[in-house]
């Protein structure tokens, strides 16, 4: 699991899992969260309307199929806030004026320096890694920058999603940066990295269907100056 905010270290046991598992797949029913712990629709309830009262989730009626409405919930503005986001209103405030000062295509080299410098010091470190490893790899760097990864089998490849955005505020006003993150990706675990689902689209997580192939080869980045 991700390193999480002192605010969301404060909800332990089986409210801290409901927060997390709402983060992942909101909006869900009492019914739901009860089946994927294994407790009591009663049980998951009284810790719905604790969390109500401290506004950290809020719900909605919704119509499921031929039965009454049912109550959905989903984490509120302040529930979001509970989950880390790498200081994105200061980074924010530092690209805007990156922008101002020397214009768009600066912040975009900025992204790019920033993953390629992450990519070789991991590329640096696998060697001739196989496939799997190289996933360890990436899965374990997300994780420690706060993105909540989790990877599942999908075919001969995997599917790896990031239910948290740790830059979601840096990501609405440039989405360059997730641009250079699918870069990054391919980079690492090679070309066969699609996004399939994005966060900035109002999806849950953002998901990339990752096709198993050639280890990417090592090469030389240009400077700066030569893509200019």
């Amino acid at each position: 699991m991700a390193s999480l905010t002192p605010g969301l270290a404060a909800h332990r046991g089986l409210r801290g899992e409901i927060l997390i598992e709402l983060k992942k797949a909101q909006p869900l029913t009492a019914q739901e969260l009860a089946e994927r712990h294994g407790v009591t629709a009663n049980a998951i309830r009284r810790h719905l309307k604790e969390l109500e009262v401290e506004n950290l989730i809020a719900h909605d009626r919704e119509q499921r199929g031929q039965g009454a409405p049912v109550h959905a919930y989903r984490l509120s503005e302040r529930g979001e806030a509970l989950f880390p986001n790498r200081y994105e209103e200061e980074l924010t405030a530092v690209l805007d004026y990156l922008e101002r000062s020397a214009g768009r295509d600066a912040v975009r080299r900025f992204f790019e320096q920033r993953f390629r410098a992450q990519a070789d010091e991991i590329l640096a470190r696998l060697g001739d890694a196989p496939f799997d490893d190289r996933v360890v790899a990436v899965v374990e760097h997300l994780r420690r920058e706060g993105f909540m990864p989790n990877v599942s089998m999908a075919g001969e490849g995997v599917r790896l999603a990031e239910h948290n955005c740790a830059m979601h505020a840096v990501a609405q006003r440039f989405p360059e940066v997730c641009d250079t993150e699918l870069q990054f990706l391919t980079e690492l675990l090679g070309p066969g990295v699609q996004r399939e689902r994005h966060i900035v689209s109002g999806c849950n997580a953002c998901e990339y269907a990752i096709t198993n192939g050639e280890r990417p080869e090592t090469r030389r980045h240009p400077s700066d100056e030569e893509r200019e």
